[in-house]
């Protein structure tokens, strides 16, 4: 019996159920790939453009238009940041089980420039801005800074609909059961974050210099502009869109129902031959279009959840399948990862606060008349991915794909790990610089909140580099992975996995700030991070850090050595990269599991 993907291919069409907006099925020749990727490209880099030119300059704006204290306004800056990677989780909800990816994106990237445009205006307009006089700027109204912070909000809620489902778009125009597209979309989240790094490289170079000697107006209305122009070439591409349809009402529903029937059944004994279990046949998923997982040995309480002869509740309807159970194990098995995530985006948070408000005590001029903005330092951690990521893809990826046999070079779980090592070593070489500069401080005596440390800014470039490189192996690494492991009808709640992580990474570093200001600081006693750095002790603060991420990479080995990843179904069985999938953690040279 030829399957329907079979038939499909025949004509021509997608094999993986994919539509166009009118929900009809699309030509494979004519849609997806790299030709419609190359209009969701653009919108990345210009949104990204946008994101970057608030966030790395954000700390100082906030010190010096606004006269926040420095640990206010790194707790300000972190807890903005934290919301627009947090709010990604609702509007993933929203595209899994209501509007679909197209439709949410749309809406959410309304609300996005909605924001931008008052967040123009609030640093523009005389009377939503502090008045400044021979450079010195008066405190701000209470007006006017619920008004700043609306503006901000408003872009932290319009990210929420806009991250999740652009991501997963474009990886949605590669059709998993051509061999030949699923290679191509392979390299498709390293070049996605090559675009997103070349809109953060615009924003940290130009908008930052923009922003502190041209204005702040022009310098947050050049990407405003650009975003609204993104916009317009994203939907110049929508007759080449291929759109998947949601082939279960709830995701959420289904990981209730085995939850609640895993529980239900608790008392009774799990099976020890997995065919004991409810599944339907291999047919049905061939039928219907979904994929059928198989089951694995983790987690194993939640194969109560299949129990052919308890089912609980509703004795008409079926227990849950295995493939059902499975989707529940990812969850929980992505939960295990992202848990030891959350401190690298703890580390991460540092490029656009403390490593900013460190960067403006030292020496930052180039020549006698020009000055570099601190947060300009950034560029350098985008410049190295942008160098990073085409040498990964073209050089590293097929060196060890000869070694490994594994069509990623190496596995996502090895490129994390990777990642988090480089990342320690950033940490590390922050807290040797700090400790130079204090050093320098000592030694000519400087005790002055605003004096210049004669020690060059430079210095702090290769913890900018490192964490740049760090970033092409966990960054892009844990897009994949979570986009990748999630299961099928929640892929992007699932890559809100990737997001929630870097927001609570900057939810914790505010937390972090906070406590650790407060309890250094008592009894009268000098705080780590005061408002004068030249006074204070980062370097005890970026120790604490390195520890913690030593022993965070620890818990990383740990739950990379428990995960067992996905197993599921396609039409091309002997697919290499299936076969990757299943391997053992012993048959894996680097000591992580694929």
């Amino acid at each position: 019996m030829i399957n329907q993907a079979s038939k499909m291919e025949e004509k021509g069409y997608t094999q993986d159920g994919t539509v166009n907006l009118r929900k009809q099925p699309v030509l494979s020749s004519r849609t997806g790939k790299w030709k419609a990727c190359a209009f969701l490209v653009g919108y990345e880099a210009f949104e990204r453009m946008a994101f970057y030119g608030v966030a790395s300059n954000l700390v100082v704006y906030l010190t010096t238009q606004l006269h926040e204290d420095t640990v206010v306004s790194v707790r300000n800056v972190n807890n903005w940041s934290g919301a627009v990677w947090m709010t990604p989780i609702v509007g993933a909800y929203i595209a899994d089980s209501y509007l679909g990816r197209f439709w949410t994106f749309t809406l959410s990237s309304l609300i996005y420039v909605l924001g931008m445009v008052l967040l123009t205006l609030a640093v523009s307009v005389k009377f939503l801005k502090p008045t400044c006089m021979n450079g010195v700027c008066n405190k701000a109204t209470t007006s006017q800074i619920a008004f700043f912070y609306s503006s901000l909000y408003i872009i932290a809620i319009g990210a929420g609909g806009t991250k999740p489902n652009i991501s997963t778009f474009g990886a949605d125009q590669f059709d998993d059961f051509d061999p030949d597209e699923k290679r191509l979309k392979v390299s498709f989240f390293n070049w996605w974050m090559f675009s997103s790094f070349m809109g953060a490289l615009i924003a940290t170079l130009g908008l930052v210099y923009i922003q502190e000697n041209l204005g702040w107006g022009l310098g947050y209305g050049i990407p405003t502009v650009g975003l609204i122009l993104s916009l317009v070439i994203f939907y110049i591409g929508t007759p080449m869109y291929r759109h998947k349809l949601r082939k279960t009402n709830s995701p959420a529903a289904e990981f209730i129902a085995v939850t609640r029937a895993a529980i239900a059944n608790r008392h009774h004994e799990t099976p020890r031959d997995p065919s004991e279990l409810h599944e339907f046949d291999s047919q049905h998923y061939v039928d219907s279009g979904k994929r059928q997982v198989y089951h694995t040995p983790i987690f194993r309480f939640l194969d109560k959840g299949a129990l052919k002869h308890y089912n609980v509740g509703n004795l008409d309807k079926p227990p849950c399948t295995i493939t059902q159970v499975e989707g529940v194990k990812l969850v929980f098995g992505m939960s295990m990862i992202w848990l030891v995530t959350l401190i690298p985006s703890t580390i991460w948070a540092q490029v656009n606060t403390l490593f900013v408000k460190q960067g403006t005590t030292l020496d930052r001029h180039l020549g006698s008349n020009f000055e570099l903005p601190a947060a300009s330092l950034g560029s350098f951690v985008t410049l190295s991915m942008l160098i990073s990521v085409p040498l990964y893809d073209r050089y590293f990826v097929p060196l060890m794909r000869k070694r490994t046999k594994n069509p990623r070079g190496i596995t996502m779980l090895q490129r994390l790990g990777i990642g988090f090592a480089i990342q320690i070593l950033a940490i590390a070489t922050a807290y040797l610089v700090e400790v130079k500069r204090m050093k320098a401080i000592r030694s000519h005596h400087i005790l002055d909140i605003k004096e210049v440390i004669p020690m060059s800014i430079f210095w702090l470039l290769p913890q900018y580099i490192l964490l740049g490189v760090g970033d092409v192996f966990n960054a892009i690494g844990l897009l994949e992975f979570f986009y990748d492991q999630s299961p099928e009808d929640m892929q992007s709640l699932g890559t809100t996995f990737f997001t929630s992580g870097i927001g609570i990474g900057n939810f914790l570093n505010s937390f972090l700030v906070t406590m650790v200001d407060k309890v250094t600081s008592r009894d009268g006693k000098k705080s780590w991070i005061g408002n004068n750095l030249n006074a204070s002790h980062l370097d005890y603060y970026y120790a604490f850090l390195l520890l913690i991420s030593v022993l965070n990479l620890g818990a990383f080995l740990w739950a990379s050595k428990k995960y067992i990843y996905k197993r599921e179904s396609t039409v091309e069985a002997k697919d290499e990269s299936l076969e990757m999938e299943c391997k053992t953690l012993d048959a894996i040279p680097l000591g992580l599991q694929v």
